[in-house]
Protein backbone atom coordinates (compact mmCIF):
# COMPACT_ATOMS: atom_id res chain seq x y z
CA UNK A 1 0.00 0.00 0.00
CA UNK A 2 1.53 3.53 -0.53
CA UNK A 3 4.05 2.29 -2.62
CA UNK A 4 4.92 4.14 -6.64
CA UNK A 5 2.14 2.13 -9.04
CA UNK A 6 3.09 4.36 -12.33
CA UNK A 7 4.79 7.54 -13.38
CA UNK A 8 4.31 9.99 -16.03
CA UNK A 9 6.63 11.71 -17.87
CA UNK A 10 5.48 15.17 -20.17
CA UNK A 11 7.35 16.31 -23.18
CA UNK A 12 7.69 18.83 -25.72
CA UNK A 13 8.72 16.50 -28.51
CA UNK A 14 7.57 13.16 -27.60
CA UNK A 15 9.11 11.33 -30.19
CA UNK A 16 12.69 12.64 -29.32
CA UNK A 17 11.28 11.36 -25.78
CA UNK A 18 10.94 7.96 -26.93
CA UNK A 19 14.32 7.71 -28.17
CA UNK A 20 16.12 8.74 -25.23
CA UNK A 21 14.44 6.51 -22.61
CA UNK A 22 14.46 3.64 -25.12
CA UNK A 23 18.12 4.37 -25.82
CA UNK A 24 18.89 4.96 -22.53
CA UNK A 25 16.70 1.94 -20.65
CA UNK A 26 15.65 -0.01 -22.75
CA UNK A 27 12.65 1.08 -22.28
CA UNK A 28 8.93 0.19 -24.93
CA UNK A 29 6.51 2.92 -25.71
CA UNK A 30 2.77 1.99 -26.75
CA UNK A 31 0.48 4.73 -28.17
CA UNK A 32 -3.17 5.13 -26.41
CA UNK A 33 -5.74 5.87 -28.78
CA UNK A 34 -8.92 7.60 -28.15
CA UNK A 35 -7.32 9.91 -25.36
CA UNK A 36 -7.59 13.69 -25.13
CA UNK A 37 -4.11 14.17 -25.35
CA UNK A 38 -1.01 12.44 -27.46
CA UNK A 39 -0.21 9.67 -25.02
CA UNK A 40 2.06 6.36 -24.90
CA UNK A 41 1.81 3.49 -22.66
CA UNK A 42 5.83 2.83 -21.58
CA UNK A 43 6.99 -0.41 -20.32
CA UNK A 44 9.71 -0.48 -18.38
CA UNK A 45 10.00 -4.25 -17.32
CA UNK A 46 8.88 -3.22 -14.07
CA UNK A 47 6.86 -0.21 -12.87
CA UNK A 48 4.67 0.92 -15.58
CA UNK A 49 4.50 4.59 -16.77
CA UNK A 50 2.92 6.99 -19.50
CA UNK A 51 4.76 9.97 -21.98
CA UNK A 52 2.34 12.82 -23.00
CA UNK A 53 2.67 15.69 -24.73
CA UNK A 54 3.50 18.44 -22.31
CA UNK A 55 -0.14 20.53 -21.51
CA UNK A 56 1.60 23.64 -20.40
CA UNK A 57 5.08 25.79 -20.72
CA UNK A 58 7.51 24.42 -18.77
CA UNK A 59 9.61 26.45 -16.21
CA UNK A 60 12.34 28.48 -17.15
CA UNK A 61 15.77 27.38 -16.52
CA UNK A 62 17.58 27.82 -12.69
CA UNK A 63 14.24 26.84 -11.31
CA UNK A 64 13.72 24.17 -9.08
CA UNK A 65 11.42 20.67 -10.05
CA UNK A 66 7.79 21.58 -10.12
CA UNK A 67 7.74 17.96 -10.14
CA UNK A 68 7.86 14.63 -7.93
CA UNK A 69 11.48 13.32 -9.22
CA UNK A 70 11.85 9.78 -9.99
CA UNK A 71 15.57 8.16 -9.55
CA UNK A 72 16.06 4.81 -11.36
CA UNK A 73 18.61 2.17 -10.42
CA UNK A 74 21.13 1.11 -12.87
CA UNK A 75 24.63 -0.87 -12.69
CA UNK A 76 27.20 2.01 -14.04
CA UNK A 77 25.83 5.40 -13.46
CA UNK A 78 29.04 7.40 -14.88
CA UNK A 79 28.81 5.31 -17.99
CA UNK A 80 24.79 5.76 -18.07
CA UNK A 81 25.91 9.39 -17.65
CA UNK A 82 28.23 9.79 -20.11
CA UNK A 83 25.26 8.03 -22.41
CA UNK A 84 22.49 10.98 -20.87
CA UNK A 85 25.05 13.71 -22.44
CA UNK A 86 25.35 11.10 -25.50
CA UNK A 87 21.69 11.31 -26.28
CA UNK A 88 20.97 14.67 -25.26
CA UNK A 89 20.92 14.92 -21.82
CA UNK A 90 22.24 17.51 -19.23
CA UNK A 91 23.60 16.54 -16.00
CA UNK A 92 21.53 18.73 -13.22
CA UNK A 93 23.49 17.40 -10.11
CA UNK A 94 26.64 15.30 -10.24
CA UNK A 95 26.99 12.17 -8.81
CA UNK A 96 27.66 12.12 -5.52
CA UNK A 97 27.83 9.39 -2.90
CA UNK A 98 25.30 8.69 -0.61
CA UNK A 99 27.53 6.89 2.60
CA UNK A 100 27.28 3.44 2.90
CA UNK A 101 24.57 3.11 0.71
CA UNK A 102 25.23 4.09 -3.05
CA UNK A 103 25.78 6.42 -5.76
CA UNK A 104 23.84 9.09 -6.87
CA UNK A 105 23.10 11.88 -9.59
CA UNK A 106 20.56 14.56 -11.49
CA UNK A 107 19.87 14.89 -15.19
CA UNK A 108 17.97 16.63 -17.27
CA UNK A 109 16.32 14.47 -20.52
CA UNK A 110 15.92 16.19 -23.93
CA UNK A 111 12.28 17.56 -22.58
CA UNK A 112 13.99 19.31 -19.30
CA UNK A 113 12.52 17.29 -17.17
CA UNK A 114 14.69 15.98 -13.88
CA UNK A 115 15.61 12.76 -12.92
CA UNK A 116 18.11 10.38 -10.83
CA UNK A 117 19.64 7.75 -10.63
CA UNK A 118 21.13 5.34 -8.49
CA UNK A 119 23.71 2.83 -8.43
CA UNK A 120 23.92 1.08 -4.90
CA UNK A 121 26.95 0.67 -3.67
CA UNK A 122 27.63 -0.26 0.09
CA UNK A 123 31.21 1.17 -0.52
CA UNK A 124 30.26 4.60 -1.91
CA UNK A 125 31.43 7.36 0.12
Amino acid sequence: MNSPLYFEIQADNPQRARHFYTELFGWDFFRVEGLPVSYWRIDTGGMQGGLLQRPAAMPPDGCGTNAFTCSFEVDDIHASAEHIVELGGRIALPIFAVPDTCWQGYFIDTEGNTFGLIQVDERAG
